[in-house]
C-alpha cells in the first residue's frame, strides 16, 4: 500500500497525526471542533466510511427536540427520573451548543413548536399525558428554565387540516432545522480550523502501538496519538463489546403541497413516528417499532411494511383527502442501547469513543463532540 504514495503524501497527508476521528457526523465535526478550539496546534484528520456520513447525521429529520410526553412517559416506565431528566438536560445543552457554534440562521432554526397528536382510538393514553402536563412543566424546569413548556393545543387540529385526530400536546420550545446546511456549516467551521477530511476511507483495523496508533483502511495506513471512535451504531464493527444495537430510520418526503397547513415537527406514536413541513413538503419517517429486528441493522435500504405505513398515515391523517406523489425515500442508521445515557469514554489508553445518541444526535451530538474532546490527552 506504502507504493501508492509519494514520499510527500505520506508525511502530509497520512502520518503525524495528533488526533484522527472515526466518523464525520455531528459527534465527529464537533470533537474536532472543541480539540482545535482547545487546542489550536493540534494535527487532526477525520476518516469517513462514506461518501458523505455514513451514519444519520445527513440523513435525520431535522428535529430540534428533547421529548414529546409520551415518549417521556415511556422512559420513565424503565428508567429513574434522575437519569431521565440527566438526558434531557444533555439534550437541551447539545442543541444550545449547536446554535451557539454555527448560528441560528446558518441552520434554518425555526422555532415553530412540537406537536404530539393523538388519534381518536388513542383517548386513554392522549388523557394521560395531557393529566401529567404539569408534572411534566415541574420536572422539565430546571433543566429548561421555563414553566410552560408542554400545553393542550387541540384547537389546532382544524387549522392543520388533520383527520382522525382527537388530541394534541404542544411543546413551546421545539424547533426544527435544515439538516443538510447545519452539516455543511459545521464542515465548513472545521474545515477552516486546518482539520483534514478524508471520505470513502473506511477503517478496518486499529493497530496499539506504545504512544501511537496505526489505522489500516482501504485507502492505506494512517497513524495517531490518539484516536476517537464516533460512528454510533457502526462502532460494532471495531469495538464489538460496547451496547450500542443499531436502529435503522426510514424517511419520505412528498412533493410540493399547495397551501400547506401542517407547520411545525409533529410526533406520533410515542416518538416512533414523526413529522414536519420541508420547503412546502411533508416529511414523514419512523416507524422501526413496526420491525424492530428487521431495522436492527447497518445496511440502508425501505421496505414496505414501513413504507406502505407511513403513507397510510400521511394520506388518511396528515393530508386528508390529497395525494401528493412521493418524491424521495431513504434511511439512516442510528444508535441506541439497554441504558439512555450516551457512552463517552477512554476505551484504553489513547483510544476513546462517543456513541450511543439513542436517536437524538441532532440534539445530543455537539455536547458529546465536547466530552469527549475533554477526555483526550495530547
Amino acid at each position: 500500500m506504502s507504493n501508492l504514495f509519494s514520499y510527500w503524501e505520506q508525511k502530509s497527508f497520512l502520518s503525524g497525526f495528533d488526533v484522527i476521528i472515526i466518523g464525520s457526523g455531528i459527534v465527529g465535526l464537533s470533537a474536532a471542533l472543541y480539540l482545535k478550539l482547545k487546542q489550536p496546534s493540534l494535527k487532526i484528520g477525520i476518516l469517513e466510511s462514506g461518501f458523505l456520513p455514513a451514519g444519520a447525521s445527513t440523513k435525520n429529520a431535522g428535529f430540534a427536540c428533547f421529548g414529546s410526553i409520551s415518549e417521556l412517559v415511556n422512559e420513565l416506565e424503565s428508567k429513574p427520573e434522575t437519569e431521565v431528566l440527566e438526558m434531557i438536560d444533555m439534550r437541551w445543552r447539545g442543541l444550545e451548543k449547536l446554535r451557539n457554534n454555527l448560528g441560528d440562521s446558518a441552520i434554518c432554526f425555526e422555532q415553530n413548536g412540537g406537536y404530539e397528536v393523538f388519534k381518536d382510538s388513542e383517548a386513554d393514553l392522549a388523557n394521560y399525558c395531557i393529566d401529567r402536563i404539569s408534572w411534566f412543566n415541574t420536572f422539565l424546569k430546571p433543566v429548561i428554565g421555563k414553566h410552560d413548556i408542554y400545553a393542550v393545543s387541540s384547537d389546532k387540529i382544524a387549522e392543520f387540516g388533520m383527520h382522525g385526530i382527537s388530541n394534541i400536546i404542544k411543546n413551546k420550545y421545539e424547533g426544527q432545522i435544515d439538516t443538510g446546511k447545519m452539516m455543511i456549516a459545521l464542515l465548513s467551521k472545521v474545515q477552516g480550523l486546518g482539520v483534514a477530511v478524508f471520505n470513502n476511507c473506511r477503517v478496518q483495523k486499529i493497530e496499539k502501538d506504545p504512544g501511537n496508533k496505526n489505522l489500516i483502511t482501504n485507502q492505506g495506513i494512517f497513524n495517531a496519538k490518539s484516536v476517537i471512535l464516533a460512528t454510533n451504531a457502526f462502532i460494532k464493527d471495531l469495538i464489538p463489546e460496547l451496547d450500542v444495537i443499531p436502529g435503522r430510520g426510514q424517511v419520505l418526503i412528498t412533493e410540493p403541497i399547495k397551501q400547506l397547513k401542517i407547520k411545525g415537527t409533529f410526533h406520533y406514536n410515542k416518538g416512533y413516528i414523526y413529522f414536519r413541513n420541508i420547503d412546502e413538503r411533508i416529511l414523514l419517517g419512523g416507524g422501526r417499532n413496526l420491525d424492530f429486528k428487521g431495522e436492527e441493522t447497518i445496511e440502508p435500504g425501505i421496505t414496505a411494511i414501513i413504507q406502505e405505513e407511513l403513507q397510510k398515515l400521511l394520506y388518511e391523517t396528515i393530508i386528508p383527502g390529497q395525494k401528493p406523489k412521493i418524491e424521495y425515500r431513504w434511511s439512516g442508521v442510528m444508535g441506541f442501547g439497554k441504558d439512555l445515557k450516551p457512552i463517552v469514554k477512554e476505551i484504553s489508553p489513547g483510544l476513546y469513543c462517543a456513541v450511543r445518541c439513542n436517536g437524538m444526535g441532532v440534539a445530543m451530538g455537539s455536547l458529546l463532540g465536547e466530552q469527549v474532546a475533554n477526555l483526550v490527552q495530547v
